[in-house]
């Protein structure tokens, strides 16, 4: 399958073993009732396999609604997908996924959320800090708080179970240049999080800029995950957003990205990216 006919949001790819395994949500009707996750694979970010299912959600009690932005991190020898489901309360949370290979099939890692289960939440990532412990970035969602927040909490070793209390990073208000939107909320959502090559550890989440979906960025001052976090200019104000870094085969630093944001059009992009020590830019942008 080409690019242009992979109809996914919120891609997320995964280098090893001499190719690409790219994870996201699945388009038809925005992510809700879709019943699950796929993957595709590929060598060369154009041309990639038929999907092939690795998450069946009703299996596990989660087919109840949205089906958001799986992340594959491969942590302690294995793989966890983070993803965002609907709870049995109706809100949305984060929960982890476990398989032993990246195209394996995944099972809740403690059918919980990470996500406190009163709040509305989604797009959680992992990050590892210097001590090797592990953290959750997610969004405090917009639809219940108008000025959607990014937060942290400590995991579990097991990446099972919250460890602590969320902490507050920053405000979608925040955004180099963002306005409310029409309700006058402030939208945040799709971090994740890149150690520079000059150590500055950075984070990329999404927001809408005068009428397009835009990939934000921002820096934490203090070198750490609890930040405090600066908004820099962002990376890509096309319509293109929920994007995340990784390295090519060649070992060039990439983004990929959805675009446009519109249904049924989201495709997978990807671009090239540039660290000069003081940002990431997307080459030729």
């Amino acid at each position: 399958m080409k690019n242009a006919e992979i109809h996914i949001r919120d891609p997320f790819v995964l280098t090893e073993g001499g190719q690409y395994y790219m994870y996201g949500t699945r388009g038809g009707n925005f992510g809700q009732k879709t019943g699950g996750f796929d993957v595709y694979t590929g060598t060369d970010l154009q041309i990639w396999s038929e999907p092939k299912p690795i998450f069946e959600s009703a299996e596990y009690g989660l087919d109840r609604d949205v089906h958001w932005a799986p992340e594959l991190h491969k942590y302690g020898g294995r793989y966890y997908l983070f993803a965002t489901f609907t709870q049995a309360n109706g809100r949305r949370a984060t929960y982890s996924l476990v398989s032993d290979t990246p195209d394996g099939t995944f099972a809740p890692v403690s059918g919980k959320p990470l996500t406190p289960e009163e709040w509305w939440s989604l797009d959680g990532t992992l990050f590892i800090d210097d001590d090797g412990a592990p953290w959750l970035v997610f969004c405090h969602e917009h639809v219940q708080i108008l000025n959607g927040t990014v937060c942290a909490v400590r995991l579990t070793p097991d990446l099972g179970a919250p460890a602590g209390e969320p902490i507050l990073l920053f405000y979608g208000s925040d955004a180099y240049g963002a306005p409310a939107n029409d309700e006058g909320r402030y939208v945040t959502d799709g971090p994740f999080l890149h150690r520079g090559e000059n150590g500055r550890l950075y984070m990329m989440w999404s927001t809408g800029i005068n009428g397009q979906y835009c990939q934000c960025l921002a820096v934490s001052e203090g070198g750490g995950v609890t930040g405090p976090w600066r908004q820099l200019e962002p990376m890509f104000t096309a319509d293109g957003g929920h994007g995340m870094l990784f390295r090519a085969l060649d070992g060039q630093l990439m983004l990929t990205l959805h675009r446009p944001n519109n249904q049924p059009d989201e495709r997978p992009q990807f671009f090239a990216v540039t660290d000069d020590g003081s940002t990431l830019r997307v080459v030729g942008d």
